[in-house]
């Protein structure tokens, strides 16, 4: 388990390396959600995705003689932007492991940063990325499932409390945990009344399956639209933080992602990962339900987009308002 203290002296640690990014009010949204609508924007980090905070605070807790030997990860393309952009500052060695499915943008970034980059199947990754550490002795840099790594997301969850304390609930995009482990600790701890919810892929429902049976569920790894959120299984220190402090997760099918996409380009003028808009396209389709009255912030995690992405948004319905 992590405590609050953790996500204090992660926010310490990691200051000079990210920004505090804004929480604002997207009232163009309220009339297609049906609540008063909020996004913390993890796009606008530094890397453009909240994963910084996790990497640089677990890099910056490792001693200098294994600095000298790098890094390596395992990542879907956040997380290995991450470890590469941490690697740069500290003038370290970094290689990353994506997979063959990551978006070329992703991957061109991490290569751009001076990362080395390993492409493999999805499911090979994290065998890989273990293989790369016994052969350089560089330290590995867990997505997810590591307690510094959940203390320093759960800095946002901090700053969300402070930014706007009155918030009824966040929604948070869910893969292995790391993200809303720490979100919601650091949540609970500072705002005890503000609910936590997770939004999944419904092709990948983990922690729905899992929370219901009360241990860690496997379900078969599957392609989703929302490619940040790949995981198939919850971490094994994420699982219980998740258990014991998030409110609710919910299972958001494939067609509904590129709706929530759509509605906070076009209306909220934010663009954002399909992943980012999970918890958006919850709401819009009614699976997670909310009333007016009711401050709803959706935490925006990432902002890598390419092209193709945009484009396939043209054909994308929203409802229209009555």
């Amino acid at each position: 388990m992590i405590s609050i203290s953790d996500i204090r002296e992660a926010a310490d640690r990691i200051n000079p390396y990210i920004v505090k990014t804004p929480l604002v009010r997207l009232a163009n949204l309220d009339p297609y959600l049906g609540c008063q609508v909020y996004g913390k924007l993890e796009n606008l980090q530094v890397t453009g995705a909240f994963k910084l905070r996790g990497a640089v605070n677990k890099i910056l807790s490792l001693p200098q003689e294994q600095l000298e030997k790098g890094v390596v990860c395992a990542s879907s393309g956040n997380h290995g932007k991450a470890v590469a952009y941490s690697a740069k500052r500290l003038g370290i060695p970094a290689t990353v492991v994506i997979p063959l499915t990551a978006p070329a943008i992703k991957v061109e970034a991490i290569r751009a940063l001076g990362a080395d980059v390993v492409q493999c199947e999805v499911s090979e990754r994290f065998r890989v990325a273990a293989e790369i550490r016994d052969q350089k002795g560089a330290a590995l840099i867990p997505p997810y499932d590591d307690e510094l790594i959940m203390a320093g997301q759960g800095t946002a969850g901090l700053e969300i409390a402070e930014q706007q304390p009155d918030l009824d609930a966040v929604i948070v995009p869910v893969s292995g945990g790391g993200l809303i482990g720490g979100v919601s600790t650091a949540i609970k701890a500072a705002a005890p009344d503000m609910k936590v919810w997770g939004a999944e892929p419904a092709v990948l429902p983990r922690y729905t399956e899992s929370l219901k049976k009360g241990e860690r569920v496997q379900v078969p790894a599957t392609k989703t639209i929302a490619d940040a959120l790949v995981s198939n299984m919850p971490g094994e220190r994420c699982f219980p933080v998740v258990q014991k402090n998030v409110d609710q997760v919910f299972d958001i099918p494939e067609d509904a992602v590129l709706k929530g996409m759509k509605l906070l380009l076009t209306e909220g003028k934010i663009l954002a990962e399909p992943s980012s808009c999970i918890g958006i396209a919850g709401v819009l389709t009614g699976i997670i339900p909310v009333t007016p009255e009711q401050k709803i912030c959706f935490l925006i995690s990432g902002g890598s987009v390419g092209l193709n992405q945009i484009a396939q948004l043209e054909n994308v319905e929203l409802p229209k308002l009555s």
